[in-house]
């Protein structure tokens, strides 16, 4: 039977009722209210694997390393019935394993997967499609050595979509060469960590037949995932990882990790090549204006794994470059959405109606809903056309040498600290106590909710009796409520009951264990965090002292945040140094002088919050207006 051509399918699938893609002998892909049907046996389904060459030798072995690729795919899928294909790439197949409860591959005595971790194949294979789990280069049963973001991660998981549309080679166990025959090449990349950091870095190359990707808080930049603005979280974490992911004997790829040591940096904390290869926003592999395919991020702003300006940042560019998106926006810690509460049925829902509309073009409106689902309290969802909330002010509050907060800048007054390592916890407590690593400064309570919407930037104006110093800005909620407590079991626990998500098989079901979201009541919540080495205040890639005793600006980013700060409770500004509860970093023991005056945060606020849909519209948001308000001394006297 000869291929299928795509007009075709395209009629077939407009129609949107039970229509068949084709004529053949069997099942075929069929849609009912927009949705891919069930109708092919997950029992039956071809379990096969491959080995796919890249174009890099990774390990040094004078051979081009193969990806080991497991593949899952209707019976009936072959030159007759071609199908769409979802990916999911990862470095854990066989340590920390994938999802909430850690599952890991399990093969049968012919090598192949007879267990797919996560429910991907449970619920697409009988829908039509073929769910492909990659082995990364350097991992589980691929060749070479990992380079933690770098040419291997990323032209590895390239290979696959090239294989896929006939741009590579593949071979099988007995190295007989073998096509992608059965496929019609479109294809998405799906995963949460490292996973959705291999489909952001592969469509960042710009490969054709990657029609979309799901990064589920997912890395964009490296330096962002390692450093913030010149201040380092931790050292020789890319050797360490690559070292934790890697099966190999550690003497084979060792000559990979001493150079990743040899060229991050560490010892300044700057944006240097090693890091620019890793970027996928701006970087030397690809970057945003490359990406053909549409985007649906999931993640959430308390992720203090892969902290939220890695998709914050990412997001702003996508849109800039008008990128087809969608996004989830959730309060718990390092979260799969599959694991939000209340929320499973919805994202599955979700997945399946976007890879239905972006690989088999089934007209389904789920461009024409609300861009952005927003999470505003524990378990508490709203959705809006885009995300920041579009229709966001810019509120500016600056501290005073009273310890206030307030909208107008007070008399020229100046503050002083010492940057030594603080925990967060001493920073935020007794703010009306002088504590020799920290300033703060507090409004009056609030009249009515505010929500923050988007990213916060401090701007100070400091002087140091040394060349640098660590900067830390903490915007804080003082008040007592319940909260989403995201440093417990990162934010969610998981119950013994379980539902269920596809078929199932003997060696693999589809069941998983419910969640709730972990609440916890508590006075005081960090709400924004923002680190900074003063001596990066210019650039992030050249170090430039601040001339001891001379006042210069240093302005930065915090990590972006979507937080009601409630009627009644008071917004806090935490000015220290170095904050030991995230850099592996010393305090540099430098004198920091603060021009109250001359010094501020700003922030991206929403008058009340409200609690229905707003409706999808095509508007565009160019960014925050300046907010309004009554003069300190009337109803906004909390200032």
């Amino acid at each position: 039977m000869p291929p299928l051509r795509p007009a075709l399918i395209a009629a077939a699938l407009i129609v949107g009722t039970a229509t068949p893609v084709q004529a053949a002998p069997g099942p075929e892909i069929t849609v009912e209210n927009g949705r891919t049907q069930p109708v092919f046996s997950y029992a039956d389904a071809i379990r096969e694997h491959v080995y796919v060459e890249s174009t890099v030798d990774s390990d040094a072995d004078g051979r081009l390393d193969r990806v080991r690729v497991d593949i899952i795919r209707p019976k009936e899928s072959g030159p007759g019935l071609k199908v769409p294909v979802i990916i999911d790439e990862s470095p854990y197949y066989d340590n920390s394993g994938r999802g909430n409860e850690g599952e890991r591959k399990v093969y049968d005595d012919a090598g192949n997967v007879v267990k797919f971790p996560l429910f991907y194949d449970n619920y697409f294979v009988p829908r039509g499609y073929a769910v492909l789990n990659v082995d990364m280069l350097g991992t589980t049963r691929s060749d070479g050595c990992p380079d933690i973001g770098g040419k291997a991660d990323v032209l590895g998981g390239k290979a696959v979509i090239d294989w896929l549309n006939g741009r590579a080679k593949a071979y099988r166990s007995d190295g007989s060469p073998v096509a992608a025959d059965w496929t019609t090449g479109k294809s998405a990349m799906i995963g949460k960590s490292y996973d959705g950091t291999l489909a952001n870095a592969v469509a960042a190359t710009g490969v054709r037949g990657l029609e979309t990707i799901v990064p589920i808080s997912a890395i964009s930049s490296w330096y962002k995932y390692q450093r913030s603005n010149g201040v380092v979280y931790n050292y020789d974490y890319a050797s360490w990882l690559a070292n934790y992911v890697d099966t190999d004997p550690e003497p084979k790829c060792q000559a990979v990790r001493d150079r990743m040591d040899a060229e991050d940096g560490d010892d300044t904390g700057n944006y240097n090549a090693f890091w620019a290869e890793r970027d996928y926003i701006r970087g030397l592999l690809g970057d945003v204006s490359k990406v053909r395919a549409s985007v649906f991020v999931a993640h959430t702003v308390n992720d203090l794994n892969v902290k939220p300006d890695n998709f914050s940042a990412w997001w702003e560019a996508l849109a800039k470059r008008g990128v087809p998106r969608k996004i989830w926006v959730g309060q718990t810690q390092h979260v799969d959405p599959f694991d939000f509460e209340g929320r499973r049925g919805l994202w599955v829902d979700t997945l399946h109606r976007w890879f239905d509309h972006w690989l088999l073009g089934v007209r389904n409106g789920i461009m024409h809903e609300p861009r952005a689902d927003v999470e505003v309290g524990p378990a508490r969802w709203i959705t809006e056309r885009d995300w920041p909330a579009p229709r966001g002010h810019k509120l500016t509050l600056r501290p005073a040498a009273d310890g206030s907060l307030r909208l107008l800048p007070g008399r020229k007054a100046t503050a002083s600290f010492t940057d030594v390592a603080m925990t967060e916890s001493d920073m935020v407590s007794d703010v009306g106590t002088a504590k020799p690593g920290r300033i703060a400064y507090t409004t009056g309570e609030l009249p009515l909710d505010l929500r923050l919407s988007g990213v916060p930037v401090a701007d100070l104006r400091v002087k140091l009796d040394r060349p640098t110093a660590n900067l830390t800005a903490l915007l804080v909620d003082f008040g007592d409520d319940t909260r989403v407590d995201w440093r417990r079991g990162q934010g969610i626990t998981t119950l013994t009951e379980e539902d269920c998500w596809g078929d199932s098989t003997a060696a693999d079901d589809g069941c998983y264990r419910k969640v709730v979201t972990n609440t916890v009541n508590r006075p005081v919540e960090i709400v924004a965090r923002g680190w900074i080495d003063v001596q990066n205040r210019l650039s992030l890639s050249r170090s430039t002292p601040l001339p001891v005793g001379a006042y210069g600006s240093v302005k930065w980013e915090t990590l972006p945040q979507d937080y009601i700060f409630k009627k009644g409770h008071r917004i806090g500004l935490v000015i220290a140094g170095t904050d030991a509860t995230y850099t592996g970093e010393t305090g540099t023991g430098a004198a920091v002088t603060v021009d109250l005056s001359r010094s501020s945060i700003a922030f991206p606020v929403v008058l009340g919050t409200p609690l229905e849909s707003v409706p999808q519209d095509t508007a565009r948001f160019v960014g925050p207006r300046e907010l309004t308000l009554p003069e300190p001394d009337r109803e906004f006297s909390f200032f």
